[in-house]
């Protein structure tokens, strides 16, 4: 098995089809069977099932893709820990984090971060929760900043940040009154994310442990700051992370309604793979997170208050 053979076999999971798989890898489709066969043939398995659907793994298939992750992840670290040894590594970090999170908590602390230490490079990608993971397991990223949601891997190292609490807004024009429970927020339109996302995950559990039928979603959409657009212009009400909505509720688009009961909240934590060698770049980068990253406090980010 080489890593080659394992990097396809990987865009092969990930698509569940040939001709996506081998656009990832940049092998013409034939090329791309032959080391699937190859690898099948060394491993005396069958690791995929196909069909005019596509292919999906096999059991076999499906144990190969934790090893194939692990053997990768393990040869990126061992070239970047040479590299660093014989004084030729690049000295840059990459970072995965939630829309919400890049905007308006690390790019304060990514600017003092690049004041301090220039010579560092530094990339920022943006997607979803479960996008984030599978990154950070497949090495594309170095550190994944999103919210915890108690799922422990010991292939990682997890360090909680703060606790961010979400809020429940509405238009700033609709008139709408403070919910005396959470059974009148059941009738209620709600604008929310796509389901597996964690602010998704919080909505749908703090209705959930109330026993208690959640509210109809009339629109999804995988972007926060949409969010708070759509339901500035009255599409309906939403569950969102405070530190997004400071400027709408400056300018009186959305207020805030009381939450009935606890209030949600969610831990935010970095995330990062677990070591021999960790590279001189990353260990810059989690120091000052640890000593700079601290919550946000803004002065915009206190909504006005209906009712």
């Amino acid at each position: 098995m080489n890593p080659r053979q394992l990097k396809t076999f990987l865009a092969v999971i990930r698509h569940e089809n040939l001709t996506r798989a081998a656009a990832e890898v940049n092998l013409a489709q034939s090329s791309l069977s032959d080391q699937i066969q190859a690898l099948e043939e060394e491993l005396g398995a069958e690791l995929f099932l196909r069909s005019r659907q596509g292919v999906v793994p096999t059991a076999a298939g499906s144990v190969l893709k934790a090893y194939a992750e692990e053997i990768l992840a393990l040869n990126d670290e061992a070239n970047a820990a040479v590299s660093a040894a014989a004084g030729s590594a690049e000295q840059s970090v990459t970072l995965g984090t939630l829309e919400t999170i890049a905007a308006e908590r690390l790019a304060p602390w990514l600017s003092l971060f690049r004041g301090k230490n220039p010579d560092v490079g530094l990339k920022l990608k943006v997607g979803g929760s479960g996008e984030l993971l599978a990154q950070l397991q497949q090495g594309s990223i170095d550190v994944a900043f999103t919210f915890d949601r108690g799922r422990q891997d010991e292939r990682f190292l997890t360090r909680r940040i703060c606790s961010e609490p979400l809020v429940l807004i509405a238009g700033g024009d609709s008139q709408a009154r403070p919910p005396v429970s959470l059974a009148t927020l059941s009738t209620a339109p709600f604008v929310a994310t796509e389901t597996g996302c964690v602010y998704r995950h919080l909505f749908d559990t703090a209705f959930a442990e109330a026993q208690i039928a959640a509210p109809s979603i009339v629109t999804e959409a995988d972007s926060i700051s949409t969010i708070v657009r759509l339901v500035a212009s009255g599409t309906g009400y939403s569950l969102v992370p405070r530190l997004a909505v400071g400027p709408a509720a400056t300018r009186g688009d959305v207020v805030e309604l009381p939450w009935p009961g606890n209030p949600p909240a969610a831990s935010l934590v970095m995330m990062w793979r677990r070591m021999r060698v960790q590279p001189p770049a990353l260990t810059l980068l989690l120091q000052s997170a640890r000593e700079e990253l601290s919550p946000l406090r803004p002065a915009d980010a206190r909504l006005r208050h209906a009712g």
